[in-house]
């Protein structure tokens, strides 16, 4: 009890070889319980660590802003107001998804799956996705429809995080194309952008925090929560670089 190693077993039969056997299995089930609570807090410290870090930059960019504002003439200060305001979101943003992915690896969230068409999860999905495809004149287009089990609240924020990526990823004016499908394995849903591909090296940390965090609108966690959540359904995300004039695809499994 006090973690040392300890095995009473001796492989005999009659009761008392019975009980060594369970007081081992005992000891061995309150072992790995220390062992989980130790990562798990292990595992808060680091995003606690996390959102730290990635707060730094823009608090003390606000900071700067709040004491030059006073002085600054009234064009700037409109200009320094629009700034503290983005920064407002991107911080709002980046906490919530954090703590979303705390929460996934954590296994403390709920999953409700349900019979859901794609084309319902894309319409959710849509709701966010409005503003920041008006401005870059983009559209998506379902190719095919079908019906996934699945947490609908969930694979939608899923789902928001690919949209996202294939729209900073394409070229104005084009279209972002959505498909789905199925196969004795898996029934799937697919994300194909306009980019240029992915290159090894970006293929290789699409899925680590932070790693993408110099994209326009990003701080690199959206890619990394949509793999937890899909993950969290016992699903996964498999990506197509793509490249030679072919776009990316994300495609999320959902297994039968």
């Amino acid at each position: 009890m006090e973690g040392q190693p300890f095995d009473p077993r001796d492989n005999r039969e009659g009761a008392f070889s019975i009980l060594k056997n369970d007081i081992y299995t005992l000891i061995h089930l309150e072992q790995e319980r220390r062992c989980a609570a130790v990562e798990e807090k292990e595992r808060l410290a680091e995003y606690l660590s996390d959102i730290s870090h990635q707060l730094k930059t823009p608090i003390t960019s606000m900071l700067l802003m709040t004491e030059l504002i006073s002085k600054a003439p009234e064009d700037k200060q409109k200009e320094f107001l629009l700034c503290m305001k983005k920064e407002v979101r991107h911080m709002e943003w980046l906490v919530t998804a954090l703590l979303k992915m705390a929460k996934l690896d954590s296994a403390v969230v709920s999953l409700h799956p349900e019979d859901v068409r794609v084309q319902e999860l894309l319409n959710e999905a849509m709701k966010s996705m409005e503003v920041l495809l008006d401005i870059r004149n983009q559209r998506v287009a379902l190719r095919r429809d079908l019906c996934l089990l699945c947490d609908r609240k969930w694979t939608t924020e899923a789902l928001i995080n690919l949209l996202k990526n294939a729209s900073e990823c394409s070229k104005e004016d084009s279209e972002i194309v959505v498909e789905s499908g199925e196969n004795p394995i898996y029934r799937w849903i697919s994300v194909t952008d306009t980019g240029e591909g992915l290159s090894k090296e970006q293929l290789s940390g699409l899925f680590r925090r932070y790693e993408s965090s110099g994209k326009e609108n990003g701080y690199g966690i959206g890619l990394p929560l949509a793999l937890s959540i899909m993950r969290a359904q016992n699903g996964e995300i498999e990506v197509l670089p793509g490249g030679r004039g072919t776009g990316a695809t994300f495609i999320m499994k959902f297994y039968k």
